[in-house]
């Protein structure tokens, strides 16, 4: 299953997506974190005593030329690397890929880091500024996601970027279970309230998970706020302050993980719907296609549809 943290800068959504991860590693689930945010912060969340240690894989972004190779295979309908976008969904011919299989992407682009394996998007640096938008970094995740067949019982954890700045891709669409991390104020719920109604147009399952609580009174206050759709809450955490100074003392409260237990229930009881997730990358495909993939490339891409092709378990033979 695959499981997006969204939310306000700020909001805890990065420590979530480590928590979460962390816990689900720590049961002998596969599980694969991916740093999707403009800051790249999942590694040091995920191993908080590694200090400045670089995370020493290759970003995604760095090598998306490859990826593409990689994934096209010898899919007739895409005839070359630069004729495939991020949007580009598989069909007949197209590599595709179990989590954390065997393959040169996983071994090239995959480091475990606090016991998690894990993969970034890669940075938005310098030489980016000016002429090319986040998004550009997260053309090879999304493609990665939209070849990847994940099975029973294994998880992909994304922390994405922040606020409602997901929604400028189709990436939103590839997640079985979306949860919004939201801090009982104002502006913790305003990205909310964006999401929720581009969740509710395109059919994705939202969640809001409230963090940082200190009180009834800032639970009442997310109850107002989301209603039916506050799934549960984090309550501020000493474990956490001191884990984020690299010195985490004791364990992580009891509260705190029933709220992961919670988080991982919600999302196995979630039956996997491929045909769904299949029509809504078609969909973004050919919403790009028209809107600038076509001009960009020369060539119509509808054209790398495949009506005879959904992903799934049979799709792997």
């Amino acid at each position: 299953m695959r499981v997006a943290f969204v939310g306000k800068g700020g909001s805890g959504k990065t420590t979530l997506s480590a928590l979460f991860a962390r816990q689900v590693a720590r049961s002998g689930a596969p599980v694969l974190a991916v740093d999707g945010d403009i800051n790249q912060h999942l590694s040091e969340a995920l191993d908080p005593t590694a200090g400045t240690l670089p995370f020493a894989a290759p970003p995604l972004a760095a090598h998306l030329g490859e990826i593409k190779d990689l994934l096209r295979g010898t899919n007739p309908r895409i005839t070359s690397r630069e004729a495939m976008v991020k949007t580009t969904p598989p069909g007949r011919g197209s590599r595709l890929l179990r989590l954390l299989g065997d393959d040169e992407l996983h071994t090239r682009h995959v480091q475990r880091v606090g016991g998690v394996p894990l993969m970034v998007t890669g940075e938005f640096d310098e030489g980016d500024l000016g002429v090319a938008c986040y998004h550009s970094k997260l053309g090879a995740v999304e493609l990665y996601l939209s070849h990847l067949v994940d099975g029973p019982g294994e998880y992909l954890v994304m922390d994405m970027t922040a606020g409602a700045d997901a929604f400028a891709s189709g990436l939103f669409a590839r997640f079985d279970m979306t949860f919004l991390v939201a801090e009982p104020t104002r502006k913790g719920v305003s990205v909310y309230r964006q999401y929720r109604d581009h969740a509710r147009e395109f059919g994705i399952p939202l969640a809001v998970v409230g963090n940082k609580v200190t009180g009834e009174d800032d639970l009442l206050f997310l109850k107002e706020q989301v209603g039916d759709d506050l799934l549960t809450h984090l309550v501020l955490s000493p474990w956490v302050r001191s884990a984020e100074r690299g010195n985490p003392q004791g364990e992580l409260e009891d509260t705190n993980r029933h709220a992961l237990t919670i988080l991982r229930e919600t999302v196995d009881a979630r039956g996997k719907d491929w045909p769904t997730l299949h029509r809504h990358a078609v969909d973004f495909h050919l919403r790009n296609a028209h809107s600038w993939a076509n001009q960009a490339t020369g060539q119509d891409l509808a054209s790398q549809v495949d009506p005879e092709f959904t992903p799934g378990p049979p799709s792997l033979t």
